[in-house]
């Protein structure tokens, strides 16, 4: 490897949200904890990425700037062209600040109140929210578990798609927090499904560049280019740049483009992009892809070395690593404690914070995501601090 991702950065004194904005334990015990949570990564920026962006402040001017140059639109198309193989018209890309705005006007723009949007559960948290707040139902397909391994229920899901009042499926490709890179006959399943009975179906794909050297992430547009077929992607998670708010929304159909400006533009007044997170995302997909490789491999030996340490210290707790994400999802249910009392142990005994199962759905309690895109010092202190308060 070329870049020391085991580099110790101090993230305090630059709000950050996962080290500075701790909200759970005592005050006093906050220089002590250790979080493991939110989903950035404690590692620096690719040095091209940070050399463009001073040349940007150097341009001296910051004003509104839109992402839909042809040099960005290449960057765009190149990258998912050279690394998945899916080809795609520039047109049909729309920015936004960030994929859970991005949902909440999807959600909006392409179902009404009190209609259904199917997710599959336990599923990333703020899914929920997008939904409900809207108006909207949640319908949670739950996914089938098995000794740790997840499959997706399709006899549950071929009854919800012909619901009449469900008219949106969230897909969560891949699936955070379990980190399942779904199959090309999965895949297919769902299109299926979703076409054959009108439904729209949104695939967030965010984390569709962490994947493990023996998987395989295939695009749903890419199988698929029916008009009912949204695409939401980012550099954001690839390469730690969450805090420039700035994604990319692929539409199959024309028609649902300009649907998407009336919602996002029209009605909630949201114009232009963020200069540095055109800036970042363009030059990250141009000049960085040797950084996420070497990202890649460093993340999963990080994912290797918590399934050696558990299988030596933490041998009831049931974990596989897991086919994309930079997400270990242990399923510590064996060593009896509710989901309450789980929770209390990491934070007040182990002074731990992690993202507790429970807030990905019922069907989390019981599991602790961990976020192992930190340095491998950070991971093991955690490790041994679960071991400790555990055994």
């Amino acid at each position: 490897m070329t870049i020391n991702f085991n580099e110790k950065i101090d993230r305090k004194g630059t709000n950050s949200v996962k080290w500075e904005f701790i909200s759970v334990g005592k005050p006093e015990d906050r220089e002590e904890m250790l979080p493991l949570s939110i989903a950035d990564m404690d590692f620096a920026v690719a040095k091209e990425i940070r050399d463009a962006m001073k040349a940007r402040i150097d341009r001296k001017i910051f004003g509104y700037t839109l992402s839909n140059s042809e040099d960005y639109n290449k960057s765009v198309t190149n990258w998912f062209e050279r690394r998945f193989d899916w080809k795609f018209s520039a047109n049909s890309i729309a920015t936004a600040p960030g994929i859970v705005p991005a949902l909440a006007v999807l959600i909006k723009a392409f179902t009404n109140v009190n209609e259904g949007v199917i997710i599959q559960t336990p599923v990333y948290y703020p899914f929920y929210g997008v939904i409900k707040e809207n108006g909207r139902e949640v319908v949670a397909n739950s996914l089938i578990e098995l000794n740790g391994k997840y499959t997706m229920d399709f006899n549950r899901l071929e009854q919800q798609v012909k619901d009449p009042n469900n008219t949106m499926m969230i897909l969560c490709s891949p699936h955070n927090p379990m980190g399942r890179v779904w199959k090309e006959e999965e895949l297919q399943k769902v299109i299926n499904l979703c076409v054959e009975n009108d439904i729209k179906l949104v695939s967030d794909e965010i984390h569709c560049d962490l994947i493990r050297s023996d998987a395989k992430h295939i695009p749903v547009a890419k199988i698929s280019n029916h008009k009912d077929i949204i695409t939401c992607t980012a550099a954001s998670k690839s390469f730690n740049l969450a805090g420039l708010q700035h994604s990319n929304i692929v539409f199959n159909n024309p028609e649902d483009i300009a649907k998407w400006t009336g919602e996002i533009l029209g009605k909630s007044g949201l114009f232009g992009d963020s200069i540095f997170g055109h800036t970042a995302t363009m030059t990250a997909y141009n000049e960085c892809e040797y950084w996420l490789d070497e990202l890649n491999e460093f993340v999963e030996d990080n994912l290797k070395f918590v399934g050696e340490f558990i299988k030596e210290h933490l041998p009831k707790a049931i974990y596989h690593v897991p086919e994309g994400t930079y997400f270990a999802w242990i399923d510590l249910r064996p060593y009896g404690h509710s989901a309450e009392d789980l929770e209390k142990k990491m934070v007040e005994k182990a002074k731990l914070v992690l993202d507790e199962g429970y807030i990905f759905g019922e069907e989390g309690k019981g599991f602790e995501r961990l976020n192992v895109a930190c340095t491998r010092n950070t991971l093991e202190q955690c490790l041994i601090r679960m071991r400790d308060v555990l055994i």
